[in-house]
């Protein structure tokens, strides 16, 4: 299937500084985004990590560079780590983070970002799939970390502080209240290394000549950079693979898109995760590849947690998930708060709601704007342009993207129309990892299917009609019916469950559990705590029903859509 200019309405909506294609792509390895940064801006603060009450941690871009060049030479000299090795980090927004991100990076290994929030087994399920060598682990966390190591070992361990990189007396004064008052702190009961001590072991390997430039001489940019896990468009738990073109070429992209809307004068709040493929791109590369501020929040529960971000700094950029936007329209403290820098609001992860996006103009006076995206993508598509706020669309494509709708015949359907989302670019993904089955499901040469039923209008402008797959998104983030369906049937008083997303409010969606049961007396605050036990709390069927049987097809496969009503 081709899609010609004259099927490209999109075009006319460019203006200005927007520009189609990109022209010049400045880095071949993502972490050139770190040195060339260190080059141009030394002294600038890249990024920053604020407390809840208010201690704070900066790291400049000479400082990124620096560490994480000696991150990537403990990888590759010290642990010996062949290119492409899988190196995992599980923690939260930190300034460890662009540390080890753009240390694995230079070391020529593949990041696989893990949320730290998982269970156990949740964890133990991707170390086994990625076959990691080594994981960096938030030391909160050590406990869990024990319990996933006991089914998945992993040879090397790097335990990280929340408070990492932050002034020594700040850094003292918060981990002895993590360690000796709230008791956040566990006992790490396995081999492991800390962060410092692996950066001076990466230290010594440099200072003996090794030159970490010359790791990654030979490596193409199609080298897989990250393996990014998500239920993708056919449900199942797997890793996109992303090289370092994808997601180079999405970062500049977006820059291509918005123009001079983004400038190093910009400091953006990042209160999603980076974890997330949203944060990771946007957020995190995008932002540092203009030399723009990355301020970070470990925690943006409660939403007080974000006070002190917007009293010290000037937040221009927000990005985030219409729940994050709606709960802080339910803060006094940030309604009746001036927001003088503040000039783009964009929303992803999942549907923008109207009535969020209309209260969010009159009450901050800033336009609330919506994005689309995929994991398999990079994960930017579509855009609307930066700072024309809510229109009901998910925009337009961004640069050197073609987007359409298909029917089942995977022919274009007309303007108006609905059909399957269907998306070429140089940010679509190689594949999944080690899945060429799944692979096989969604790639079409070099088009992916989305899995999302969408129509175009005549101005090239796409809205999403509804999902095809099974995939409920909760406040941004994947459920996969399959997974908590797993958790459940292995409860005792459990015969059958079948799992769906029903309409949850601010959340977008929620998990909502069928049951038939052997035994009469289970209830549903037992059913939820079982799976409190096994899942992350988003997994958790916030509605549990039973009932005595569950609807089913001929051969027996239960019939969710029969359960949605």
């Amino acid at each position: 299937m081709a899609v010609s200019s004259a099927q490209k309405p999109w075009l006319a909506s460019y203006s200005g500084e927007m520009k189609s294609h990109v022209e010049e792509v400045p880095y071949r390895l993502l972490g050139d985004i770190a040195v060339e940064r260190a080059r141009q801006t030394p002294n600038k603060v890249a990024f920053t990590c604020v407390m809840p009450n208010g201690m704070q941690g900066s790291l400049s871009f000479r400082e990124v560079d620096r560490l994480s060049d000696q991150f990537a030479a403990y990888l590759h000299a010290e642990l010996r780590l062949p290119p492409g090795s899988r190196v995992a980090i599980q923690a939260p927004n930190g300034l460890s983070y662009p540390v080890v991100a753009f240390g694995v990076f230079k070391a020529g290994c593949t990041l696989v970002n893990i949320n730290p929030l998982y269970q156990a087994e949740e964890a133990a399920a991707v170390f086994a799939d990625a076959s990691i060598s080594a994981l960096v682990v938030i030391d909160m966390f050590a406990d869990r970390a024990a319990k996933s190591f006991a089914a998945v070992p992993v040879k090397t361990v790097i335990l990280v502080s929340a408070a990492e990189f932050f002034p020594a007396f700040p850094r003292t004064l918060i981990g002895l209240v993590q360690k000796h008052v709230r008791k956040e702190i566990p006992a790490a009961g396995f081999p492991h290394i800390r962060l410092p001590q692996a950066l001076a072991l990466g230290r010594a390997k440099m200072a003996r000549g090794l030159k970490v430039s010359d790791i990654t001489e030979t490596m193409q940019p199609s080298a897989i950079a990250c393996l990014q896990y998500t239920g993708g468009t056919t449900g199942v738990s797997k890793g996109a693979m992303l090289t370092h073109t994808n997601l180079i070429m999405n970062v500049l992209q977006v820059l291509y898109f918005a123009g001079s809307k983004i400038s190093q004068a910009d400091t953006i709040l990042t209160a999603l995760p980076l974890y997330h493929i949203f944060a990771f791109m946007v957020n995190f590369l995008t932002f540092t590849a203009r030399s723009a501020h990355v301020v970070l929040v470990p925690n943006p529960r409660p939403l007080t947690n974000l006070k002190k971000v917007f009293e010290k700094y000037p937040i221009s950029f927000i990005t985030g998930v219409n729940t994050l936007f709606n709960g802080l329209l339910n803060e006094a403290w940030f309604t009746t708060m001036p927001h003088p820098h503040l000039k783009i609001c964009i929303a992803g992860g999942m549907a923008l709601q109207e009535a969020v996006a209309a209260r969010w103009q009159k009450i901050v006076g800033v336009p609330l704007g919506e994005g689309y995206g995929l994991t398999e993508t990079s994960p930017v598509v579509c855009f609307n342009p930066l700072g024309s706020g809510h229109n009901g669309s998910i925009g337009i494509p961004i640069p050197d993207t073609d987007v359409t709708c298909v029917d089942d015949d995977f022919n274009e359907v007309p303007p108006g129309t609905p059909g399957e989302l269907a998306v070429r670019g140089p940010q679509v993904m190689t594949g999944y990892w080690r899945r060429p089955d799944e692979t096989a499901k969604v790639m079409r040469g070099e088009w992916i299917l989305t899995g999302d039923i969408a129509t175009m209008d005549e101005t090239g402008y796409f809205r999403i009609v509804d999902r095809r797959k099974d995939m409920i998104l909760v406040s941004g983030f994947n459920v996969f019916p399959n997974e908590v369906e797993d958790v459940l049937v292995k409860m005792p008083g459990v015969k059958e469950a079948a799992v769906v997303g029903v309409p949850d409010g601010a959340a977008g969606e929620a998990p909502k559990a069928f049951i038939v049961r052997t035994d009469a007396t289970l209830t549903a605050e037992a059913v939820r705590a079982y799976c409190r036990q096994h899942l992350t709390g988003y997994k958790v069927p916030k509605f549990v029903e039973f009932r005595e049987d569950l609807p089913k097809s001929n051969v027996g496969k239960i019939l969710r859509k029969d359960l949605r009503g």
